[in-house]
């Protein structure tokens, strides 16, 4: 008997406590995009506005992706190494501390630094949670579970604009850092203290481990990384420049961001529910599992591309676009919430965070170098022919992107189906020998 066949006998009955280990999944996600987003609305509103011009902005978060790209590199290898317990608890502590120096930054380049740092820690967020909800649910449940651990994404957008628009405008923006980089250290206390590996996940957990060129050598790895270097900076793009999107072609203030960019966040924290909820339906209807999320991918994906490349020719003030970047959202949060059940459905449970970690380099990657060309188009093209005419530009570009990624998932990355030379690679000894 081989390891996977023990786990998938022993995972027939959903365990009791998964709701409540995957809250902390969905709580880390809801802090880890406050985190992100503080400095990206803060510098939308003086004074760091006229400190940071757009394309210095557009260093800055490249800063971080670039870190997130190193990090992810070796993240899911090293929280595999450690355990869920123990990876997702040092995560947390690196990247709240991070947040919380903000509070010092005299100049952009402090800031960059200081974004650098939270890039590695943030990265470690999801190869932790996607490992988690692997070790607490089962296969067919797991889209549903990393749709709301990853809903914690848009709810923390949501959460972000009115909280630290209120807490900049109150306290000024260095006491903004301060409070919201100090909540990380309660979640760090709560889940050290709750969190433990279910019994049916330790024998996986214990089996040899996967070396990480075997994996990156892999079809599914190789395709699925370069997917999201197209896929991923368009919900960066989204969340890092709402805020001075609304500010350069629609003139609104910080409190008036505060209140109303939390819309498209909302929409998409439907669609993280409703793309895991479409493929466990689908399944339930008699679609294979591999089937169907490919359907789902494809589906949500086409809906995210065609909203952006067509938005700008039914953008007509705010509240247009506001619609616009809504839809965008939501497919692209339905498109993920199916994405992160990939690595479980193709590699053994033991290198579950590792896979998400090294295909998430492409999402470094590639939030590195669009989050620079974006602050460069911008800020060129705002000089030359104005705002509306250059995020309109960008709008269609990350369209175009979005269909790239759908193309390479669905018809180059491969079949969805378990990988038979990793699941040989993970069985324990004594197994191989039976």
């Amino acid at each position: 008997m081989n390891d996977n066949s023990l786990i998938q006998r022993t995972t027939a009955r959903p365990l009791r406590m998964r709701w409540l280990m995957l809250s902390f999944a969905f709580v880390a996600t809801v802090l880890n995009y406050v985190d992100r987003l503080a400095f990206n609305y803060l510098s939308a509103g003086e004074p760091l506005r006229s400190m940071i011009p757009n394309d210095y902005f557009g260093y800055i978060a490249t800063a971080f992706f670039v870190a997130y790209m190193v990090s992810n590199l070796v993240s899911g290898f090293v929280i595999d190494r450690l355990g869920t317990r123990l990876g997702y608890t040092l995560c947390m502590a690196f990247w709240t501390t991070a947040s919380l120096l903000h509070a010092v930054a005299r100049v952009p380049f402090h800031f960059g630094i200081f974004r650098f740092l939270l890039g590695i820690g943030e990265a470690g967020n999801w190869p932790a949670a996607i490992k988690l909800t692997s070790e607490w649910f089962t296969p067919e449940e797991r889209s549903t579970a990393t749709g709301i651990f990853n809903s914690g994404a848009a709810i923390g957008a949501v959460v972000a604009p009115p909280l630290i628009a209120w807490l900049g405008m109150h306290y000024g923006w260095q006491l903004t850092f301060v409070i919201i980089g100090c909540i990380g250290y309660i979640w760090v206390a709560a889940f050290w203290f709750t969190y433990y590996t279910p019994e049916r996940a330790l024998k996986a957990s214990k089996a040899p481990r996967i070396p990480p060129l075997k994996l990156i050598k892999t079809r599914f790895v190789g395709w699925f990384t370069f997917s999201k270097i197209f896929m991923d900076p368009v919900w960066y793009f989204i969340t890092f420049w709402i805020g001075r999107y609304l500010v350069d072609v629609h003139h609104w203030g910080l409190e008036k961001i505060g209140w109303f960019a939390m819309f498209p966040f909302i929409v998409s924290d439907i669609g993280n529910i409703a793309g895991g909820l479409f493929t466990h339906f689908i399944i339930r209807r008699g679609v294979p599992v591999p089937r169907a999320r490919k359907i789902a991918v494809g589906l949500f994906g086409s809906i995210l591309a065609f909203t952006l490349i067509l938005g700008p020719l039914v953008i007509s003030g705010p509240a247009t676009a506001l619609i616009v970047l809504s839809v965008a959202g939501f497919g692209y949060a339905a498109y993920t919430a199916n994405t992160m059940a990939f690595p479980a459905d193709v590699v053994p449970l033991n290198a579950t965070a590792s896979v998400w970690g090294v295909a998430s380099v492409g999402a470094g990657l590639g939030g590195a170098i669009f989050q620079t060309l974006s602050g460069i188009t911008i800020e060129h093209f705002s000089k030359t022919h104005g705002y509306t005419f250059a995020y309109n530009s960008v709008f269609i570009g990350y369209g175009i992107m979005a269909l790239i990624a759908v193309f390479v998932v669905i018809f180059l990355m491969g079949p969805l189906q378990q990988n038979k030379a990793l699941q040989q690679i993970a069985e324990p000894k004594a197994d191989k020998q039976e």
